[in-house]
Formats: structure tokens, C-alpha cells, sequence
């Protein structure tokens, strides 16, 4: 039980599910701004909207992997930059490294004398000793530090999942302009999502989904109005 409310944890930290989740909003959200700003365009075709829709689904998908993956990769390096000169410093200084221990635990409540016994049992594992230096003192677990590969796919899966609800009615026709489809299903998926999200974090779902749907509704509403009088 408790190595698998730790593990929950873990998955937070990793980059995993805050790249999904709002991997996932932002391509909705792009997708259905994009396709009806092409939409309010007088002289707008049913391709030019459907290729826009695609061309908005891989750039933006693309787009937000690259940036998530320099993004974790960059916190991934300086992790192990700050890691690395934590193990040099107990292989160079142990003594010292002992004393901030003691510091540590006494600073947290710990006897003077069973936080000198705590120091020397960790001081006798050095791989042991980095991992409590690095968790308490820098803030670190070593064992959270995320992928970039990881984070990087699971933003352009759920980029691309989002992007690709408004556009699923331009590409099953072959005529017309399914625009309400498309806002519709735009909609839908906003208050979904929403209040996915209000779940996941502990907000009031029905006040998350509603924001989502006013958020996303206001920067879709703009582009049409953009299309319309530029186009």
C-alpha cells in the first residue's frame, strides 16, 4: 500500500501527468481556435479548414514534445549537475558532511545524541548518504527525477489526442462546413476536461469545467472574429 501511494507520487513528479493533462488542453484548445479562425473566413473551403486542422495537430504536437523535452531535460541535467557535487563532496569531505547530517536531523527535532548515530549508520552507505543529503538538504529525490523522453511523448499524445476532437468532422466529410460538429464536440471535450482536471487536482469539478469551457469558448470566439473581419 504504501509503495504504491509512493509510486502515485512519483508519476506526479515525473513530468508524466501534468504534460498529458495540459498537452491534452492546449491542443484542444489550439485546434478549435485555429480551425475557426480559417472558419471565419468568407472565402474558407472545407480543405483549407481540414488542412489547417492538420497542419495544427502535428506542429503543435511537435512543438509542445520539443519544448517539454528540453524543458525536463534541462531540470533533469542541473538535478544531476547538483547530485554529482553532493557525491564529491561526502567522497572529499566526510567529516563535514557528517556534521551537516547532524544539523539536519537535530534541526528537525532529533536528540543531539541519536542524531550523531543517525549521521554515522548513514554515513557507512555512501549511496545512502548522497540520497538523504540530496533529499534533505537540496531538496532532491533522485529516484523522481523525470524522463524527457517520457515527458516529451506523453505531450505530443495528448497534444495531438486534443487537436484532433474538432477536426474529426472535417475529416469524415467530404462537403459542407461541420462547424457545429465541430464546436460542439469542442465544447463537450472542454467540460470533460475541465473536469478531469478539477478531479485530479481537488478543485470543485463543475467550477474547473467551467472555467475550462469559458477559457477555451473566449480564445476560439476571438479567432472566429479575427477570421471573419480579416479574411
Amino acid at each position: 500500500m504504501v509503495e504504491k501511494h509512493v509510486e502515485q507520487h512519483r508519476q506526479l513528479a515525473d513530468g508524466w501527468a501534468r504534460a498529458s493533462i495540459f498537452g491534452m488542453a492546449d491542443g484542444l484548445v489550439t485546434n478549435v481556435s485555429l480551425m475557426l479562425g480559417i472558419a471565419g473566413s468568407h472565402s474558407a473551403t472545407h480543405d483549407a479548414i481540414r488542412l489547417a486542422g492538420i497542419a495544427g495537430l502535428v506542429a503543435g504536437g511537435f512543438s509542445m514534445a520539443s519544448g517539454e523535452y528540453l524543458s525536463v531535460r534541462a531540470q533533469k541535467e542541473l538535478f544531476e549537475r547538483e547530485i554529482e557535487i553532493e557525491r564529491r563532496s561526502l567522497a572529499e569531505s566526510p567529516v563535514e558532511e557528517r556534521l551537516e547530517l547532524v544539523e539536519l536531523f537535530e534541526a528537525r527535532g532529533v536528540d543531539p545524541d541519536l542524531a550523531g548515530k543517525l549521521a554515522d549508520e548513514l554515513m557507512k552507505d555512501p549511496e545512502l548518504a548522497l540520497i538523504t543529503h540530496t533529499r534533505e538538504e537540496l531538496g532532491i529525490d533522485p529516484s523522481s527525477v523525470g524522463s524527457p523522453w517520457r515527458a516529451a511523448t506523453g505531450s505530443l499524445v495528448a497534444f495531438a489526442f486534443g487537436a484532433m476532437i474538432p477536426l474529426v468532422p472535417w475529416l469524415v466529410t467530404s462537403s459542407g462546413k461541420p462547424i457545429d460538429i465541430s464546436v460542439g464536440l469542442g465544447a463537450a471535450s472542454a467540460v470533460l476536461l475541465g473536469g478531469g482536471i478539477g478531479r485530479l487536482t481537488g478543485r470543485g469539478v463543475i467550477r474547473s469545467a467551467s472555467r475550462f469551457l469559458l477559457i477555451s469558448g473566449f480564445a476560439a470566439g476571438v479567432t472566429y472574429l479575427v477570421g471573419h473581419f480579416v479574411g
